[in-house]
C-alpha cells in the first residue's frame, strides 16, 4: 500500500492537480507513451497517458455522454460510427447504446492503453467485446486516409495535440474525415480547453470551418481536466445541432444518462462564454 503516494498532473509550468493514490495497478511504456492505471482515493481508477489524466471512474460519464449522445441524437438514423482514439472504451460503450447503430469501428493507435483498461477499468472497457464494435489497433490517420467505408458519425476521441495525437489536429486529417462521412455526416472532436488552449482550439475550429458547411462548439464541465471547462467541436455537411435536434427522440429512447439530457444538449450550444465567442468569432455558428 502506497499510503503517501500522490500523482500530480502538471499542466504547462503554472498549473497542476494532485490526486491521492491508494495503489498502482499498471505501469508501462509503449512505443508511443507511458501508460499508468492507478486506484485513487477520491476518483476511483484513473488512466494517465504520459502523466496526463485521461479518464477516471468518477467523472468519465460526463465526457463520454457529451461526445457521443449529442451527435447521435442530431443524426436522424446513425448506423455506422467511427471512433478514432478512445482507448479506454467509454465512447464506444455509449455509441452502441443506440439501437440504430449497426457497427462501431474503433481505431486506437496504442494497444497498451486498450489492454490496461480492459484489465483494470471494466467500467469503460467492458463493452469492447460487443460484436457491434470492431476494434482496430492501428493509426487512425492512416485508417481514414485509406478506408473505403462511409460513416454517419465520426468521433475523434483524442488526447491533447502532443505525441501520437498531434496529426489529429491537421487539415489533411479532416479532409480525409470529410471524405469518410456520408452526405449528412457529423464529426465531433475533443476540442481542448477554452481557457488554456485558445490557439489550438481556434486552429481546430478554423480547419473544420474551412471544410464543412456547419461548424459549432459546445462545452461541458468535469472534475479532472485543467480548468474544469472543456470543449467539443461539432461539424457537419448539413445537419444543425439544434434545428435538427428533436428532444422527444431522447425521451422516446428510454436511455438514461449521468450528465446528458435535452436541456444540457441545447444549453451546451446556446450558452457559450463571451470570451470564447470572441476568440472564435467568424468561425462558429453558435
Amino acid at each position: 500500500m502506497n499510503s503517501h503516494l500522490w500523482v500530480e498532473e502538471r499542466f504547462r509550468d503554472f498549473y497542476g492537480m494532485k490526486y491521492k493514490v491508494e495503489k498502482t495497478l499498471f505501469s508501462g511504456k509503449s512505443e508511443f507513451q507511458t501508460v499508468d492505471v492507478v486506484e485513487t482515493k477520491g476518483h476511483g481508477k484513473m488512466l494517465l497517458n504520459d502523466g496526463l489524466v485521461m479518464v477516471t471512474e468518477r467523472d468519465e460519464f460526463v465526457y463520454h455522454d457529451m461526445i457521443t449522445h449529442v451527435p447521435l441524437f442530431v443524426h436522424p438514423n446513425p448506423k455506422k460510427v467511427l471512433v478514432i482514439g478512445g482507448g479506454d472504451g467509454g465512447t464506444a460503450r455509449e455509441v452502441i447504446r443506440h439501437p440504430s447503430v449497426e457497427k462501431c469501428v474503433m481505431v486506437e493507435i496504442d494497444g497498451m492503453v486498450v489492454d490496461a483498461c480492459v484489465e483494470h477499468i471494466p467500467q469503460t472497457a467492458d463493452m469492447l467485446k460487443d460484436p457491434r464494435i470492431e476494434l482496430l489497433i492501428q493509426d487512425g490517420i492512416e485508417y481514414v486516409k485509406n478506408t473505403k467505408e462511409k460513416f454517419d458519425v465520426i468521433l475523434v476521441d483524442s488526447t491533447d495535440p502532443i505525441g501520437p495525437a498531434q496529426p489529429l489536429f491537421n487539415e489533411d486529417f479532416y479532409q480525409d474525415i470529410y471524405n469518410c462521412l456520408t452526405d449528412n455526416g457529423i464529426v465531433v472532436s475533443q476540442g481542448e480547453s477554452p481557457y488554456f488552449e485558445v490557439t489550438m482550439q481556434t486552429k481546430l475550429v478554423s480547419i473544420k470551418n474551412k471544410l464543412f458547411p456547419n461548424t459549432f462548439v459546445y462545452n461541458f464541465s468535469n472534475l479532472t481536466y485543467p480548468g474544469g471547462l472543456w470543449t467539443f467541436t461539432f461539424a457537419s455537411k448539413g445537419l444543425h445541432p439544434l434545428k435538427d435536434f428533436n428532444p422527444q427522440r431522447v425521451k422516446d429512447s428510454g436511455l438514461e444518462f449521468g450528465y446528458y439530457n435535452t436541456d444540457m444538449h441545447e444549453g451546451a450550444f446556446k450558452y457559450i462564454p463571451t470570451f470564447q465567442r470572441k476568440n472564435l468569432e467568424g468561425l462558429i455558428q453558435n
